[in-house]
């Protein structure tokens, strides 16, 4: 029997849970649903960690946890208020407040340090601590000072410095810089001292919160499948930094489960990461920077090998739809994962200012930062105002990324140590680093470039790759560069010149256009005795055809997609299956605006007449073929064929030729198109 249970502030966790005498805690409710039931929580502030005890059991027989229809969102936080604040006398607009450790239970964010594999700021041992925990005013999160005089007289700051790229960004609420805070923790009296600059505002009037829990709603257990979350708002849960060789908190999340489903919530102010699809911890506890016995990399190819053994398969794991949420103000992710976000759908998500307040660094900060992401389909995003915008990491394979939207990023995607199959089609991204590439085996279709593009070769880690649809390794191998399909792209270069990278794909130039050259290049290598036993690793071939290049992007000084390389393709079966549209070169510019307006982001741009009279063909499956090192098809999760016939808009068509670029219906002359729509 199915049931249905309640809860509301006011209720009482006593109480049989319907509608008449519902909870008063989620977490009450969360030990009671059994599969099939639902749990409706009606408008309120629930301050708890949900713990669900159970799961569902299929598709059919879900837990669901939902906000009562007709009210305000039930808010669930990971703070607490805190008053009882007294003013400094000698230092203005700083108070203090002295807290019994018992708030905190056996988890205290202001003592615990940030750290872990990948963390670059604060460096272990080399920089002071900072920590999990943190101060809000009105909702608004402060930055830690790691010394107390920091706190008397906070200067402001109209800059920082993007950690990855060594770039000045602009900050973008410089007053928001001034509110600090300081901590110590006394562990033999038992107290937490907080000091804070509030600017003015009296604290014991206003709302002040500060973090005590690392989670909103995260199952303690693995294997806590089929629950759905829908309708909340979650903010100022800690979590902690997020690497692939930990175990990855969010602020929601399975927690190494099957068959979730997030949906329509508003997540954000996560101290790291909102929504955790990641690793568990028995595969791998930060080992690197605990011991520094072995590599960060090493544990990681470890963790790969130890997740399998204990259930890392299709069907078990992952398989999770992150669908409608406005995910934002988050401090390392919006969404992290690794190999529990295998086989899953993040699909229209609002994810932005992610990792904005630069108070920390490692290299696991993005919008939506992934490892092993096998068949996972990311899709229909509107992903903007992050330091990085995607980052999918090692075993990016199966994985499509299409009809997102990437706007005013420092750079919009990166792809590493990755052997492909992978496909990015009908995409916008118009920040001025479009790509930074330490990958291989990729394949590029009808996006709308407006940024640079910086390829790399990653000849000193040898990462895994799978059987087609599965966990199963079939081997690894080192990044030698190329090995990729760039078909029918639009490159339209912004007047500001990107950071790294070069517009079109000219950075590629030294990659051979066949597999026949490529073979000549491998060939000459191993007749050279001086390169000694080990493998011979040349740049491997770059495909290209069909694309757009506008005043200032060029393309790999070679011709595109004449008749002659048509055919050398073609010799490249079943390597490269098909023949290549030829590219086009146009003189003009096309500057592209992204303006937002109440029902949806639209883009606006000036079209030449020559680039709007173009048609290149329909890519498919068949025409991509299969990249060198894999060996597996281009195609969908279900093993189906690729027909890219629709467009950002999802708009089909019904001949055999399209537009390149991810827009089918740009005209010659102003365009304003709408590209994205707000969640309701």
């Amino acid at each position: 029997m199915k049931f249905e249970y309640h809860v509301k502030p006011t209720g009482s966790d006593a109480a049989c849970g319907d509608a008449e005498h519902p909870f008063a805690t989620i977490s009450k409710a969360a030990q009671m649903a059994s599969p099939g039931d639902t749990v409706i929580v009606h408008e309120g502030v629930y301050r708890e960690q949900v713990d669900p005890k159970r799961g569902g059991l299929s598709e059919h027989e879900r837990i669901t946890y939902c906000g009562a229809e007709g009210e305000a969102r039930p808010v669930i936080k990971g703070s607490e208020c805190v008053q009882g604040w007294t003013e400094l006398a000698d230092h203005p607009h700083v108070w203090t407040v002295v807290l019994d450790n018992t708030m905190f239970g056996d988890f205290n964010p202001f003592a615990t340090p940030i750290f872990g594999d990948w963390l670059e700021m604060p460096k272990f041992g080399k920089d002071p601590d900072k920590h999990l925990g943190d101060v809000y005013l009105n909702g608004v999160s402060f930055f830690e000072s790691t010394t107390l005089e920091g706190v008397y007289d906070p200067q402001p700051r109209d800059t920082d410095e993007d950690f990855a790229l060594k770039i000045p960004c602009p900050v973008p609420d410089v007053d928001r810089t001034r509110y600090v805070w300081h901590a110590e923790v006394d562990e033999n009296a038992g107290t937490t001292t907080i000091w804070a600059n509030f600017q003015g505002a009296d604290p014991n009037e206003e709302l002040v919160e500060v973090s005590v829990r690392r989670t909103c709603f995260f199952p303690s257990r693995n294997h806590v499948n089929y629950i759905t979350v829908r309708g909340f708002e979650m903010a100022q849960a800690t979590g902690d930094w997020a690497p692939p060789t930990s175990q990855q908190w969010g602020m929601i999340g399975p927690n190494w489960s099957y068959g979730w489903i997030i949906e329509d919530n508003v997540l954000h102010d996560a101290k790291f990461s909102a929504v955790s699809l990641g690793k568990e911890i028995s595969s791998g506890d930060n080992e690197w920077a605990k011991t520094e016995r072995k590599t960060g990399y090493q544990y990681q190819l470890e963790a790969v090998f130890k997740a399998r053994r204990i259930g890392w398969e299709k069907g078990l794991i992952g398989g999770h739809i992150v669908r409608n949420n406005d995910i934002y103000e988050c401090g390392q992710n919006a969404i992290v994962g690794h190999m529990g976000s295998a086989f899953c759908r993040i699909e229209h998500n609002h994810v932005h200012h992610i990792a904005l307040k630069r108070e920390f660094f490692g290299w696991e900060v993005a919008g939506i930062k992934f490892h092993a992401a096998l068949d996972t389909v990311i899709a229909n995003n509107n992903i903007h105002d992050c330091s990085l915008g995607m980052w999918m990491d090692w075993q990016t394979q199966g994985t499509r990324i299409t009809r997102n939207v990437f706007h005013d990023n420092v750079r919009d995607l990166m792809i590493e140590v990755s052997h492909g199959p992978y496909l990015v089609d009908n995409n916008v991204f118009a920040s001025p680093v479009m790509f930074q590439n330490w990958s291989q085996g990729g394949a590029f279709v009808n996006n709308l470039i407006c940024g640079g593009i910086e390829p790399h070769t990653v000849p000193d880690r040898s990462t895994p790759y799978h059987y087609p649809h599965t966990t199963e390794v079939a081997g690894c191998a080192v990044v030698s560069g190329g090995d990729e399909r760039w078909l029918n792209n639009m490159f339209a270069p912004q007047p500001v010149k990107p950071t790294v990278g070069e517009y079109g794909l000219s950075a590629y130039g030294d990659c051979p256009m066949s597999m026949h050259e490529y073979l000549e290049c491998q060939r000459a290598m191993w007749a050279d005795p001086s390169q000694g036993g080990g493998e011979r690793n040349p740049l491997q071939s770059l495909y290209a055809g069909g694309n757009i290049y506008l005043s200032g992007a060029q393309g790999l000084n070679k011709q595109e997609g004449t008749a002659d390389d048509s055919e050398r393709m073609q010799e490249d079966a079943p390597f490269f299956g098909g023949t290549a549209s030829t590219s086009v070169a146009c003189d003009e510019p096309m500057p592209v605006t992204l303006v937002e307006e109440p029902d949806g982001l639209y883009l606006r741009c000036t079209v030449p007449q020559a680039v709007a009279d173009t048609r290149m063909q329909v890519v498919t499956s068949d025409m991509l073929g299969v990249p060198r090192i894999v060996e597996e098809r281009y195609e969908q999760p279900d093993g189906s064929d690729y027909v890219l016939d629709t467009d950002l808009l999802g708009q089909a068509l019904t001949a055999t030729e399209r537009k390149a670029g991810a827009l089918n219906g740009l005209v010659s002359g102003e365009n304003r198109i709408r590209i994205w729509e707000w969640n309701n």
